[in-house]
């Protein structure tokens, strides 16, 4: 399993937010920023969270597969927030 998805899992968050967490992520990542803020992770799991994705963001493309939504809209919301 992905790391992103198993420290979630790991804080008990549920399928359906971790859904919508990655559903806002596609869409709009700031968003998808104050959707992570309102889970209420332990702040260390959430430093060690973005150390991960930091060193590796491909775990991020990972994720979205593994949940069965469409990257290309990621690097859509990334091309329009470089604007």
């Amino acid at each position: 399993m992905n790391p992103i998805l198993a420290m979630l899992k790991e804080n008990n968050i549920s399928n359906e937010q971790v859904s919508e967490l990655f559903q806002a992520l596609t869409q709009n990542p700031l968003a998808a920023m104050a959707t992570i803020s309102q889970l209420g992770l332990p702040q260390e799991s959430l430093q060690a969270l973005m150390g991960q994705v930091m060193q590796n963001p491909a775990l991020i493309e990972d994720a979205v597969k593994e949940l069965g939504l469409d990257f290309s809209k990621v690097e859509e919301a990334k091309e329009k927030l470089q604007k």
